[in-house]
């Protein structure tokens, strides 16, 4: 498992001054149900998520003490921008059975279009038990060789023999579908302009005799 240190320091500002100062705040949940009010540098939190998923495993550093293991359990973020304003991370002991929603990581969908199909993603996570050290980060499955009509289930993921799936065995996580094409409407006809002129000429001529007969 690699090792993803997170270093934080313990918060005593309102959080919403905490992000002025370019840090996301956060609370750091025991197992024996206390938290401790903390914050992060928001760069390094960041880059962690997006490398590694809204359920990383990190390693809490807080100044010269000891280490402490946990996962990030809860993000929140902002309804407009969606940056990340906070973040709560679960601290358990390295070989603790936890649960969480690891999410899926779909691999192959430029064959998909290569072929006109497209992916119609229904559920984008997995929910499974398992030892904290022991939890992917993210579950991959190949739909390359998927055909129209063909749905992706558990049995398209691996997993090791201490993860426990806790979905539906039926569970549907997406569908493969063929591309349709938009129906073009048909381009109105441009009238011919001889009919144009023909029209144009008779209402002159009609105006004309109007004329003479008043």
């Amino acid at each position: 498992m690699e090792e993803i240190i997170l270093k934080t320091v313990l918060r005593t500002d309102k959080p919403k001054k905490v992000r002025q100062a370019g840090f996301i705040p956060g609370v750091l949940n025991a197992s024996d149900t206390t938290s401790t009010a903390v914050q992060f540098d928001a760069s390094e939190l960041n880059k962690i998520v997006s490398r590694h998923g809204s359920n990383a495993r990190v390693w809490i550093s807080i100044g010269r003490t000891k280490k402490k293991f946990g996962y990030i359990k809860d993000i929140q973020r902002h309804p407009v921008d969606k940056q990340i304003i906070h973040v709560s991370i679960q601290l358990v002991s390295v070989d603790q059975p936890v649960t969480m929603q690891i999410p899926i990581s779909f691999h192959g969908q430029e064959e998909l279009k290569h072929n006109r199909l497209h992916l119609q993603v229904i559920k984008g996570d997995v929910g499974v038990t398992g030892k904290a050290a022991t939890m992917p980060d993210v579950i991959v499955t190949d739909v390359s060789a998927k055909k129209d009509g063909d749905s992706i289930t558990r049995a398209d993921f691996s997993f090791t023999d201490d993860i426990e799936v806790n979905d539906n065995e039926d569970e549907i996580y997406a569908l493969i579908k063929a591309v349709r094409e938009k129906a073009q409407e048909p381009e109105a006809e441009e009238a011919p302009k001889e009919s144009e002129a023909i029209t144009e000429a008779a209402k002159a001529e009609s105006e004309k005799e109007t004329k003479e007969t008043t």
